[in-house]
């Protein structure tokens, strides 16, 4: 648990789960765990990201100690690129979270090339290190990073407004990039 509300992660399999790097922090000075139904884990970090640079942090739980239900899983990674309109699911705890991905021309300019994949409903679809999945083809299309959020001020109001525009997530081809060659699933 952060200081800013709750973060997530995915399972990927093999004792490995990801999650934004923001979410586990400083991890020598965090000791991040995994908390599966009321249990928490240790864990060994494989490979630690910055939220400036890669957000994300793969995290390694011994196997043996995860519940069996979960050992037998396995998440693949998407090999083909989001899509603008593309139906998602985002998977927060306890509920899946239908949303669509969102064409980069619908960001303020300054933010289209650093956070091209983000989906659109903001409030529901989970926190930091939530996953988002292609409904159809049922693999890992990102990791939730950040929400993205526009500052205008109304003509006679004075002060600005903030509204919260979309969410970026780490797209799938980062996530395959970032796992070490001999841990890719």
């Amino acid at each position: 648990m952060q200081n800013w509300g709750p973060g997530s992660g995915i399972y990927l399999g093999k004792g490995l789960f990801i999650t934004a790097a923001h979410v586990a922090g400083r991890s020598w000075l965090t000791r991040p765990k995994v908390a599966i139904a009321g249990s928490e884990y240790p864990t060994r970090v494989v490979k630690e990201g910055s939220f400036e640079g890669t957000d994300l942090t793969l995290l390694s739980v011994e196997e043996e100690l995860l519940p069996v239900r979960l050992r037998l899983r396995r998440n693949s990674i998407c090999t083909d690129p989001p899509r603008s309109g593309q139906e998602v699911v985002t998977i927060v705890p306890g509920s899946a979270v239908r949303s669509h991905i969102l064409a980069p021309d619908r960001l303020p300019v300054e933010t289209r090339k650093r956070f091209s994949t983000v989906i659109a409903d903001v409030a529901r679809t989970g926190n930091s290190g939530s996953g988002v999945f292609d409904v159809k083809r049922k693999c890992l299309l990102g990791i939730m990073s950040r929400k993205i959020s526009q500052s205008q001020t109304r003509v006679g109001a004075g002060k600005p407004e903030t509204r919260d525009i979309a969410k970026y997530f780490v797209p799938a081809a980062e996530i395959a990039a970032f796992l070490p060659t001999d841990l890719r699933l």
